[in-house]
């Protein structure tokens, strides 16, 4: 049989800002029907952030996913994945919210403290439609992604009575190393399920050597209880997802990562980049997975029995 290939599109985030593309994905509606739209189109789990309706400011509040999540589960069968990660310039305590509240499938995990370089987006853009965008893009040359080791165990323990999984995002390397900490600690379980992200500034770059470098590390460390994907930052992104196939890999497609479709063309949805995806899937012989096929290779608990 066909290898299953599971597509993650991550719709939102909160790296872009809206003076960035009007296809941005902003309101709760605007998010939730990028998410159904993702899941038609063949993503077998969405990512999901939460914004403010009116500035597009990225919010954390439980309050701000209600309405999201209510309406992708009415509308579609994909596994939702809630971020942990929320924005840099928010401490753990708030980020985990949701994703103790809501009691996902799946929720992100950010495994490492880092640079997390937004600034060079200033130059693409002299002006800003809310007075927030501009400070949040230049504070990041100074600012550091706290991810230390008491915050992951913070967020593991934190949802370790409701159920769910983790994706765990590891930028870098170490990464991965720090991973298998947590698992020679009991606090993570098989299987992994791990993102590995190239091309953000401060984590590892985009070469096709460091996506082989990320891949040959996690077989080592994880062997056959790993499932390992791809988020391609920026113009690397289907190239990378591209590796990440070949190499026996899942992938991860959306907004939250990158905002084109083609060179000079915005996307103007989350489902034009997964479908682009698929395609690229299927030319090489192989077929997507469907929600049902990711929830037993991820070995989830299952849609009926999440928090919303």
């Amino acid at each position: 049989m066909p290898r299953k290939v599971m597509i993650t599109c991550a719709v939102t985030g909160a790296i872009h800002t809206p003076t960035m593309s009007p296809h941005l994905p902003v309101t709760p509606s605007e998010i939730a029907e990028a998410a159904i739209g993702a899941a038609e189109a063949g993503a077998a789990l969405v990512h999901v952030h939460a914004r403010n309706p009116r500035t597009g400011q990225p919010d954390q509040s439980p309050e701000a996913f209600a309405p999201i999540l209510g309406v992708i589960r009415q509308g579609c069968d994909a596994v939702v994945n809630i971020t942990t990660g929320g924005a840099p310039t928010m401490l753990v305590e708030e980020r985990v919210k949701p994703a103790a509240h809501f009691a996902p499938e799946v929720a992100s995990l950010n495994m490492g403290s880092m640079n997390f370089g937004l600034y060079p987006m200033l130059d693409r853009h002299p002006e800003f439609i809310h007075d927030w965008e501009k400070p949040y893009l230049e504070g990041s040359k100074d600012r550091i992604f706290r991810n230390t080791f008491a915050d992951i165990e913070y967020i593991l323990t934190t949802c370790a009575e409701n159920g769910t999984r983790f994706e765990i995002e590891c930028y870098d390397i170490g990464h991965l190393y720090t991973l298998a900490h947590f698992v020679d600690r009991g606090l993570v379980t098989a299987p992994f399920f791990v993102q590995s992200v190239f091309g953000l500034l401060g984590g590892i770059g985009g070469h096709p050597e460091d996506v082989l470098h990320m891949k040959r590390t996690a077989d080592r460390l994880f062997g056959d209880d790993l499932e390992w994907s791809v988020l391609g930052a920026g113009r690397k992104q289907m190239a990378i997802a591209l590796q990440s196939v070949t190499l026996g890999g899942h992938v991860r497609v959306g907004l939250e990562d990158n905002l084109w479709i083609g060179p000079g063309e915005l996307a103007r949805t989350n489902a034009d980049q997964v479908t682009k995806a698929r395609q690229m899937i299927e030319a090489l012989g192989l077929e997507v997975a469907t929600p049902a096929e990711a929830r037993q290779m991820l070995a989830l608990k299952g849609g009926d029995r999440v928090g919303f």
